[in-house]
């Protein structure tokens, strides 16, 4: 039987039921590459799930997937903010209700219409996943009698909601720690580790790996005994694997485990904590008290406006920047099959391996050919450690190293669809490689530069061809950072930025459109972070106190050890460069005299072994060098956290402000995505703009005149800033699906 050709109702579902007794359900989104819950959904398999259970015909079912890749992708998360903004004036009931109406449908899954008095009688129910299940994929399979996964070791499983500010609330938490114990399900849940069917058969997530899952799920539906219908959680007497939270062999471990949670996120994201709740308190009571407890918190987690801050710039805005949301109107996608690289340093090396990660053939080029090599080489070593970790064939890698040519003849450039220069940032050797490249460059290809600081129009006059000039930025490590700045001169048209961001997206970043500017946009606010550090630090704040306060507002690392990590001679170039451009305008401070003293001092960062840190003969991190502060001695009285704090955010936020103000960025959208990915704004926070709708603008506002007067004019309110907190709106209310500006791109 299957449904009625034109059935609205059944569009994400059918039911085929085969002559051997086997109802196959087959989840099939229509218009998508991968399968994604919709509010509508659990209904649709609930009532086929109940069909077939009723069916005498029907000895078995099998959840499987029209996909060819993939079981499905998670809840389409829209589904769950469309909820809590539109249930009434009371969505946390609202959601609870709707979530514990999945769990609902999962135990009647997992019940299979066994007789809930004798547990007599019931149906097998297998799931048969062709590829990739996650979030959702995977909690439905969990529900279910027996898991097989296509041998596909390119597939993902896992529970990686951790990662957007979540948990797994559809069952996915409790589940799992019934699976596998407390101990050994906690990388899945709170790092979100996502791992290849054959590692999660050994872990236990899943049962077989098979060639043909659904044939095996069908079989063994046919053949399943009573036994196998029957939950380990639902017999007397069960035991989580491992012990309780408070078994004497899991408790110590479990506290560890607490203090390295707290160690990494510094408390600073929601759903860790919830999640560690919901855990310890479910693993003390009966399984279907455990769901609701899990609900309770999940609900919780959902009501807490940094989890929609965070989701939307996440996923709904990391999402629709992916799919093109910034791209030019009306220009047709132009193909993209072969890329040149100029400069085959780490950059270089970088986006030649990405680009052919991507399928693209790539010319590398360096001035020495043995440079190009050690370039291409860049690549094997990546590859080869993929093979060490069973994620690539040995044919695989030779293939892949077959797409990159590294030479030092420019006439290889000839028929590139994209050139990219990736040369040393000074603008007189970029001048020359962008004039060699456009004497050998079709009159359609795109010119870009790979640059962090230099202007692109400025670059753009060595160009012929400046409407085809722009800048795309990487960010270090390329093939781990996942944003791109496609930069648009003065002069660059609409079809050089709809080939960027039709590049971006074929190599899979996630692309950011800025117009042009000193340090374009992520770099714009990541200088002021960095320098409000120093800047305490010679005000005689102790270093180490600068860098927690940022680690616990969410920053990956504190403003001094990244000074550490990036190179105190780095940022003392950056700031003779911006003193030269700028001439008097530069607004000379603490920062430079810090910086300027540490590089005189040769104390240049970690790769000299020797910065505001110390370090060992291997190069790892000791502690703060004592010696900082015979220059600049410590306060006698520190100043309390949060004032660090407050300095150290609102410094960026206001600098994010400031380049909506002046048309850097036209997109809030952008704006929120591009801190999150590219410099590590506080991902629960949403980004600068979300952040300031958490919080504000009017008490924004305010704190803002504070530190001014403390501080200086570089906390002066903008008057974007001032003007929503006079009418009482949001950034997100007021430009949240329009420019910032009346000027388009």
């Amino acid at each position: 039987m299957k449904n009625k050709p034109g059935d609205d109702r059944m569009h994400d579902f059918s039911m085929d039921k085969d002559d051997n007794g086997v109802a196959i359900i087959k989840w099939d989104v229509p218009d998508k590459s991968m399968n994604v819950l919709s509010a509508e959904g659990p209904a649709l398999l609930s009532s086929l799930i109940d069909d077939a259970l009723a069916d005498n015909s029907v000895t078995g079912i099998v959840l499987t997937s029209g996909k060819p890749h993939s079981f499905a992708g998670g809840m389409d998360l829209n589904v769950l903010a469309r909820i809590r903004d539109e249930i009434g004036d009371d969505p946390a009931q609202g959601l609870f209700q709707f979530i514990m109406s999945m769990h609902s449908l999962m135990r009647r899954i997992e019940r299979a219409g066994r007789d809930p008095k004798t547990g007599k009688g019931g149906k097998p129910i297998a799931c048969s996943m062709p590829g990739t299940g996650v979030g959702i994929g995977l909690e439905l399979p969990l529900c279910t009698h027996r898991i097989f996964v296509a041998d596909n070791p390119h597939a993902r499983i896992g529970l990686p909601e951790i990662k957007v500010g979540l948990f797994p609330g559809a069952g996915g938490t409790t589940r799992l720690i019934r699976k596998l114990g407390l101990l050994a399900a906690a990388p899945y849940l709170f790092e979100g580790k996502l791992i290849n069917p054959a590692q999660a058969k050994e872990a236990g997530i899943i049962d077989e790996v098979a060639t043909d899952p659904l044939d095996a799920a069908s079989n063994w539906v046919l053949k399943a005994a009573h036994e196998d219908l029957i939950k380990p959680w639902d017999v007397k007497g069960y035991r989580i694997p491992g012990g309780a939270p408070y078994h004497p062999a899991i408790y110590p471990k479990l506290i560890g485990a607490i203090a390295r949670l707290n160690g990494r996120t510094h408390g600073a994201f929601p759903a860790a904590k919830a999640l560690m709740n919901a855990i310890y308190e479910g693993a003390l009571v009966d399984f279907d008290t455990a769901l609701k407890i899990e609900c309770r918190w999940f609900v919780n987690l959902l009501m807490n406006p940094t989890s929609k801050a965070m989701i939307r710039t996440l996923f709904v805005n990391k999402t629709a920047l992916e799919k093109g949301a910034a791209r030019p109107q009306n220009i047709p996608k132009s193909p993209i099959n072969k890329i040149g690289v100029i400069g085959a340093g780490m950059m270089g090396a970088g986006i030649a391996l990405v680009s052919a990660q991507a399928g693209l053939t790539v010319t590398l080029i360096d001035q020495d050919q043995s440079k190009a090599d050690q370039g291409k080489a860049y690549t094997e070593a990546y590859l080869n450690r993929k093979i060490a970790q069973n994620r690539l064939s040995i044919d695989g890698k030779e293939a892949f190293l077959k797409r990159i040519s590294a030479t030092t003849e420019f006439n290889a450039l000839s028929d590139c669809d994209l050139i990219i220069e990736a040369v040393f940032e000074d603008p007189q050797v970029k001048s020359k490689i962008i004039q060699q490249a456009e004497e050998m460059a079709s009159a359609e290809c795109i010119l870009a530069s790979n640059t962090s600081t230099l202007p692109i129009s400025n670059l753009a006059k060595a160009s012929r061809r400046p409407e085809r000039f722009l800048g795309i930025h990487f960010f270090s490590p390329v093939e781990k950072m996942m944003l791109v700045e496609i930069i648009k001169g003065q002069k660059t048209d609409n079809h050089a930025v709809a080939l960027a961001l039709d590049y971006a997206q074929h190599i899979k970043k996630t692309p950011i459109v800025v117009n042009d500017a000193r340090f374009f946009y992520a770099n714009r606010c990541i200088i002021p972070y960095v320098n409000e550090g120093l800047i305490m630090a010679g005000e005689g704040i102790n270093l180490a106190l600068i860098d927690r306060a940022a680690q616990m507002l969410g920053f990956p690392i504190g403003p001094i050890q990244l000074v550490d990590e990036t190179s105190l001679e780095l940022g003392a170039s950056i700031a003779k460069a911006t003193m030269t451009a700028m001439g008097d305008a530069y607004p000379r401070s603490t920062a430079d005299d810090v910086t300027f003293w540490m590089v005189d001092q040769k104390r240049l960062g970690r790769k000299s072994k020797a910065g505001f840190f110390d370090y060992d003969e291997a190069g790892r991190r000791l502690n703060y060098w004592p010696g900082f502060y015979e220059e600049f001695p410590l306060m006698d009285t520190q100043p309390d956290i949060t004032k660090v704090q407050n300095r150290l955010i609102f410094v960026q936020v206001l600098e994010a402000v400031r380049a909506a103000e002046s048309n850097v960025i036209n997109d809030i959208r952008e704006g929120d995505v591009g801190a999150v990915l590219g410099w590590g704004f506080p991902p629960w926070s949403g980004g600068p703009f979300s952040w300031l709708d958490i919080i504000g603008a009017d008490n924004a506002a305010a704190e803002c005149a504070s530190l001014q007067e403390q501080y200086g004019d570089r906390f002066s309110c903008p008057s974007l800033l001032r003007d929503i907190a006079k009418s009482g709106g949001t950034f997100y209310n007021q430009f949240a699906h329009k420019p910032l500006t009346t000027q388009n791109r």
